[in-house]
Order: structure tokens, then C-alpha cells, then sequence
């Protein structure tokens, strides 16, 4: 399998490629549409065959490449089940795999930060948990749909339940990791290492944070797969 973590500076947003090497086919995960030329550019290089750009979520803070990634490539939008997002191929549900030649990518629910979020688990052992949970800390729940009791059972109940040493990827992150493991979120994570869930629910209730900057322009264009947007 190959594997690659690609970083959006402007979003903080890590962007996932990964390919079956022997068939060389490759899924993009969270794409950024100011990235689509680096991404395809990488893609060719690698020798890869684009067939899947796939979403954990609708994304509030950046726009999606899947789009434009669809006129270049021909490439399939996948999105999780309960997205609203009519223009993508399929929408995965909880438990659904995607398969690419030897690679598989399982979906798993995990509710919370919107109410259509969903981690993937990459062969079993590389968890790209989005926006659910991150590297000491966990994605907001205050719109969206956002529910912070549904985010505490989603990691509680379906992510730190896998074995401790699952590699944790996350969607985003805002101090320079870039990888963690199922254990040490259990042990070290301050939102969630020893607290229950009414703790967790006033922690995320009382964020008080600013509402991300594209927000108003990125919530709609994803639902459109991006594609409204100024060609690039």
C-alpha cells in the first residue's frame, strides 16, 4: 500500500492519498480545491490512476477538490451516508467498504461533529478519523448539527475500541503532529482521557469559538462537490 499525507497550510487540513500499488489505483481523502494541482500533479508522478475522491464529512473550513478532481481525472465522489451531497456517486454507510485492488477502507459512523461524519480504517491498522478526533483533542460540535454527546459515544464506543495501536490520522491539525495511535489519545487526550460524558459535554459546550472562515462559502460549494466555484 502506498500512503501519503498531504498539508493545507490555509486550513490546516490534512489531505490522505492512497493507492494499491500493484493495480495502481489511488483514493484522495478530503481534498482541498486550492491543492488539485499539487494533488494531480503527485498522482502522475506516482503513476497512480485516480479512481475515488472520498469526504469524511461536509467540510466548513475549506473547499473540496472533489469537484475539479472529476473533470481532471474522471475520478467517482464517494461521501458518507447521511451527506447531503447529491452530486457525489455514492455515499457510504456505516460498516461499507471501498475497495482499491488490496486496500481496504472500511467506514465507520462516527456522529458528533456533524451528524454525517464518518472515520475510515485504511487495512485495518490506519484510522483517518477527520474531524472526530485529533491529535489531543477532538473536532467542534456547535453546528452542523454538531452534538457533543454523539461525539463522545462515536470515540468512545467505535474508535477507542480498537486496538491501541491503530495509527490515528486526523483531518486537521493546528501544532505540527502529524500522527498519533488509538492508546495514546485513550491515555493523553485532555478531552476525553479519564472523563465522563457529562464532562466531555461541558467542555465542548463551552468552547466559545469563532465560526471558521469560509464557512458561509465552503458549507454550500461542498454540497455541490466544490463545483460552483471558479475554475481554477
Amino acid at each position: 500500500m502506498l500512503f501519503r499525507q498531504l498539508f493545507d497550510s490555509a486550513s490546516s487540513t490534512y489531505t490522505y492519498l492512497i493507492a494499491d500499488e500493484l493495480t495502481t489505483e489511488a483514493v484522495l481523502v478530503d481534498s482541498v480545491l486550492e491543492q488539485v494541482e499539487r494533488d494531480r500533479t503527485l498522482i502522475e508522478q506516482l503513476g497512480l490512476t485516480l479512481g475515488y475522491c472520498l469526504e469524511t464529512h461536509v467540510h466548513a473550513d475549506h473547499i473540496t477538490g472533489a469537484g475539479k478532481l472529476r473533470e481532471l481525472t474522471n475520478c467517482l465522489g464517494v461521501v458518507p451516508e447521511l451527506a447531503a451531497v447529491d452530486c457525489a456517486e455514492r455515499h457510504l454507510k456505516h460498516g461499507e467498504t471501498l475497495q482499491i485492488g488490496q486496500v481496504t477502507i472500511k467506514a465507520i459512523a462516527t456522529p458528533g461533529h456533524t451528524n454525517c461524519h464518518m472515520a475510515y480504517l485504511v487495512n485495518g491498522n490506519s484510522l483517518l478519523t477527520g474531524d472526530a478526533l485529533f491529535i489531543r483533542g477532538c473536532g467542534r460540535t456547535d453546528f452542523q448539527n454538531g452534538d457533543p454527546g454523539a461525539l463522545y459515544d462515536s470515540i468512545s464506543q467505535h474508535l477507542f475500541t480498537l486496538p491501541d495501536d491503530t495509527l490515528v490520522y486526523p483531518g486537521h491539525d493546528y501544532h505540527g503532529q502529524t500522527v498519533s495511535t488509538i492508546g495514546e489519545e485513550k491515555r493523553w487526550n485532555p478531552r476525553l482521557a479519564g472523563r465522563s460524558r457529562n464532562e466531555f459535554i461541558e467542555i465542548m459546550n463551552n468552547l466559545n469559538l469563532a465560526a471558521p472562515k469560509k464557512m458561509m462559502e465552503a458549507v454550500p460549494a461542498n454540497q455541490q462537490c466544490g463545483q460552483h466555484q471558479v475554475k481554477l
